[in-house]
């Protein structure tokens, strides 16, 4: 299972590499570091959906307001995200403290059949080089 959830998580950094990129919703990822800090959060919070959560998870990449969003459902309406004290020595439990000082904002809601964690970044559409 270990192996499955890596190549999963993989293959979302692409996915959001790319839709960042194409979109130009970031510079090339040498220029801007907001991809790496995206990617980061993307694989913590989904990997918590995977684990903590009841599939399917669902991530989403949405632009509003000057800002992108990064939205991961799941459907385990029993748990909810919070953050909990982590000591050093602990070899999990920081993905939503991660998530915290790498992006503008986080929070959570729930619909009727799932719940969302989201993750806030700016929004920079840049121009082409020429």
């Amino acid at each position: 299972m270990g192996h499955r959830r890596r190549a999963r998580a993989a293959g979302l950094r692409e996915a959001l590499l790319d839709a960042l990129t194409s979109r130009r919703l970031v510079a090339a990822p040498a220029l801007d570091d907001r991809a790496d800090r995206v990617l980061l959060v993307a694989s913590e919070l989904a990997t918590n959906a995977l684990i903590h959560g009841l599939p399917p998870s669902v991530v989403r990449l949405l632009l509003a307001d000057g800002c992108f969003v990064l939205d991961i459902a799941d459907h385990d309406m029993q748990a909810f995200p919070q953050l909990r004290d982590v000591e050093p020595t602990d070899s999990g439990g920081r993905g939503l403290h991660l998530a915290r000082q790498l992006s503008l904002d986080v929070g959570w809601y729930a619909t009727v059949d799932a719940k969302h964690i989201w993750a806030s970044f700016s929004a920079v559409t840049t121009t082409p080089e020429g």
